[in-house]
């Protein structure tokens, strides 16, 4: 089986005698910048392709399969040819989404952000900011809004430091959404971005939620209206919020929600580990393998899959 994978080091490790060689399967490799090698393939693994290169891949001859390395599949939306199995790995980022969903939690309830910010200019904060209204977990009620496999992780994370913790789905019916919604210390959003879910976190959503909430988004910047949430904040209507993904992504300079002291802004990079290339090599090949020998990989999704 031919399949096309990414131009990269750990990629290439698995087209080399060892044990990480994958018997019976040609690997091509593509780039963004030298395009995607001619010819039919069984299947493809996307990972860091651009519309461009992502398009081409999507138009080989023979295309049966695709693997993205991404748990969200929003991106494939309107682009899977018909027939052709599409397969996510979730597995290869649950776990460091989750770490990052409940860092964030954690340095927002000691204030670490104000702190920082101190460090920054070199003052020595002997007495906590009031505002900064530092506490624990412990007795926190805690919305997961997607609670797939990455909100069973934070849950279990978080269990330990007290908190009280709820999952909402697609299945969950509307008047416990508002229940649960309205009575949260913090709402953590780990959704994908589709058209029930743009904009999910809207004004009048946000007038809802009990004041001084919190908001962690780690799902998509589009499930939050940017300016809803900034009038929310200047009211106190919300507490603060920690964004790994921001609407504008990424969040250009002078952008509003830079200089706000109760808001942590990370640039998408919640599932970034320093091994994360090898990890993606070695997720490809379990997943080649299992297809190579008639069994079925974890992790096929449909476009209409929500949360």
């Amino acid at each position: 089986m031919r399949v096309l994978v990414p131009d990269l080091p750990a990629f290439h490790a698995l087209a080399q005698p060892g044990d990480t060689h994958l018997p019976g399967t040609e690997l091509a490799f593509y780039s963004n910048k030298a395009g995607v090698p001619a010819g039919e393939a069984g299947g493809a693994v996307l990972w860091l392709a651009n519309a461009a290169t992502r398009d081409a891949l999507l138009a080989v001859p023979g295309l049966k399969w695709v693997l993205t390395l991404t748990a969200g599949i929003d991106h494939m939306r309107g682009q899977l040819p018909a027939g052709v199995r599409l397969y996510n790995a979730h597995r290869l980022h649950d776990r460091a989404v989750a770490v990052h969903v409940v860092a964030g939690m954690l340095a927002a309830c000691r204030g670490f952000h104000r702190f920082r910010d101190a460090q920054a200019r070199g003052e020595w904060l002997s007495k906590p900011i009031p505002q900064s209204g530092l506490h624990t977990l412990d007795g926190q009620k805690v919305v997961l809004w997607g609670y797939g496999h990455i909100g069973r992780q934070v849950e279990a994370m978080l269990q330990p430091f007290g908190a009280k913790i709820h999952g909402l789905t697609s299945r969950t019916e509307p008047d416990l959404v508002d229940y649960r919604l309205a009575e949260a210390d913090w709402v953590v959003l780990l959704l994908p971005s589709t058209e029930k879910t743009r904009g999910v976190l809207n004004a009048g959503r946000l007038a809802t939620l009990k004041p001084g909430v919190w908001i962690s988004n780690q799902g998509r910047g589009d499930l939050i209206v940017t300016d809803d949430l900034l009038a929310a904040l200047d009211s106190g209507q919300v507490g603060g919020a920690v964004l790994d993904v921001t609407d504008p992504e990424p969040l250009p300079p002078g952008h509003r929600l830079w200089k706000r002291e109760n808001v942590i802004v990370t640039p998408h990079i919640a599932s970034t580990t320093t091994d994360l290339q090898e990890r993606g090599a070695v997720y490809a090949r379990s997943v080649i393998l299992d297809l190579l020998q008639g069994r079925e990989p974890e992790g096929e999704v449909g476009l209409s899959d929500a949360y």
